[in-house]
């Protein structure tokens, strides 16, 4: 064997040895927010981190333990950290969106986080919920089965986060205040990322690029998260399948494509079979868009999946690279997404709400809103600000936390519970030509109160109002079951004929397509007695 390959050889087991090794779930965490710096895309910048790590620390835990996470805020920014996809059952007030379960953590602050796991099994992940800081302040939660039980598929060899991110070469702060003061589109970013590198197809990125040493034969758990901003993503690895077990905390029927689709905010359990030649593999993401009228980012992000084996052997050079699907390729990416199905009874059995309690429709939509402050470009269309909006209403930031106003019965103007049912406005949704006195939405802080126990099916509907695009959707403190999609404006008639009621994913995050709809439904048990 030559002293090439035995350092190879070597290489190959430190790297299994470092990421099979974990401690066991601690029952403290500490994350220290602060500015570190990296190189990325051949120039250095200060980063907003956790701990000095990009991405941040992976917190490790198993199916219905506490643990806890003090953040202690060394930057510049206030923030907040979000336990996506944790349902923290009876306990809100770790639950991180700015504004709305907790004020923020200002610099200098120190805030103690009770994270509480329940029904969640899998990968989940945590960021900053607060202005863009979890372009870089992200990372992964494994959740673990129970003690005494384990995977409803076979034991992999080894289980392995990828974390799918974006990178600006400008601080992200100032991208997002420029288009605030503009009012027009935020700078997209100049790069996709695995685990934090750009990867061999970007300038001065090759050195850096994600490896992932696998033997031959043998499965790997990956445990997949799309942290991008806006995008979903395709993601392939060369001449493999991918066999999709799970989706956000929850077990789903195994799936197997040679190319999947990952919204925004949502994670993934996919098992590799590496079953090829000994060779070399790129893993590549890059995004989808569904509209040709709106900036995306259209590079291609790349890891390698490198086989180590006893034997010399001559990889290709290049690796072979995926065959991912066009930019524009709906089909490719709802089909692959509409196909996901919950795998149910393991470990606890799901039923999917049949009675139907409290219906809400509502429209999601991107609007304008004139301009009329004489400091700001106004660089949306026409001379207007963007915005967006649920039935018209357009998010406005209290003065104070909702939580905190309804759990202590603050009424100061904190919010109001008038939240509409059903859009204010009926028309064609997803009409080609909109009457431009459509555009502009209502401000506001309102809230729907729901029931407890009741059973809720939700309809999100999209609209063509100024763009329409996909819309990413996420519900804190639950899962729910996705029965239903599809494309231009649900008939409330016809379209529930066609609801999956059987085996529909459980997950907590979900995209609207561009110009179609998703029904959800859930029932309200959380916060419980």
């Amino acid at each position: 064997m030559s002293a090439q390959n035995s350092v190879f050889q070597m290489l190959c087991v430190l790297l299994f040895f470092s990421l099979v090794q974990y401690c066991s779930p601690a029952a403290h965490y500490h994350f220290r927010v602060k500015e570190a710096p990296y190189t990325r895309l051949c120039s250095t910048k200060k980063i907003l981190t956790i701990n000095g790590q990009f991405p941040g620390p992976t917190l490790h835990a198993h199916q219905g333990e506490t643990i806890y996470v003090t953040v202690h805020n060394d930057g510049r920014y206030n923030i907040t950290i979000h336990w996506h996809g944790v349902k923290l059952p009876r306990y809100p007030w770790s639950d991180g969106p700015e504004y709305i379960t907790q004020c923020p953590i200002r610099p200098g602050g120190t805030f103690k986080e009770k994270i509480i796991f329940s029904t969640e099994v899998g990968t989940l992940w945590w960021h900053a919920h607060s202005d863009w800081s979890r372009a870089t302040v992200h990372g992964a939660i494994f959740v673990y089965p129970k003690n005494g039980t384990g995977y409803p598929f076979a034991q992999p060899h080894m289980e392995v986060p990828i974390i799918l991110g974006e990178w600006w070469k400008r601080d992200v702060m100032e991208v997002l205040m420029e288009s605030r003061m503009t009012g027009g589109e935020p700078n997209i970013s100049d790069a996709f990322t695995v685990n934090g590198q750009p990867g061999d197809l970007y300038p001065c990125s090759k050195p850096g690029t994600f490896k992932l040493s696998v033997e031959p034969g043998k499965f790997y758990l990956l445990r997949i998260v799309n942290a991008a901003l806006n995008n979903i993503l395709f993601f392939s690895i060369a001449r493999h399948d991918l066999t999709v077990v799970g989706v956000d905390g929850e077990y789903t029927k195994p799936l197997t494509r040679e190319i999947i689709a990952i919204s925004p905010g949502q994670t993934m359990d996919a098992l590799l079979h590496a079953n090829q030649n000994p060779d070399h593999y790129y893993i590549a993401a890059r995004s989808y868009t569904s509209s040709s009228s709106v900036s995306f980012d259209n590079t291609t992000t790349t890891g390698i999946v490198q086989y180590c084996t006893g034997d010399n052997y001559t990889s290709s050079s290049p690796p072979s690279l995926p065959q991912l699907p066009p930019y524009n390729d709906t089909i490719a990416a709802f089909s692959f997404l509409g196909s996901l199905r919950n795998l149910g009874n393991h470990p606890l059995p799901y039923d999917v709400p049949l009675n139907v309690t409290t219906k809400v429709i509502s429209t999601v939509s991107i609007n304008t809103f004139p301009c009329s402050d004489q400091n700001r470009s106004c660089e949306g269309p026409n001379g207007t600000i963007f915005a967006a909006s649920m039935n018209n209403i357009s998010f406005v930031d209290p003065w104070t936390d909702i939580l905190r106003a309804y759990y202590y019965n603050i009424n100061r103007g904190v919010y109001g519970t008038n939240f509409p049912s059903f859009p204010p406005l009926d028309f064609d949704f997803t009409a080609s030509d909109l009457p431009l006195a459509l555009q502009t939405p209502t401000r506001g802080t309102e809230v729907k109160i729901l029931p407890y126990n009741s059973t809720v099916e939700i309809v999100l509907q999209g609209t063509n109002l100024v763009a329409g695009i996909d819309h990413p959707m996420h519900l804190h403190g639950y899962s729910f079951f996705v029965v239903g999609w599809g494309f231009g404006n649900f008939d409330k008639d016809k379209d529930p004929k066609q609801f999956n009621l059987v085996d529909p994913p459980l997950v907590s995050t979900v995209t609207v397509p561009k110009n179609g709809w998703v029904v959800i439904r859930f029932k309200a048990i959380n916060p419980g007695n």
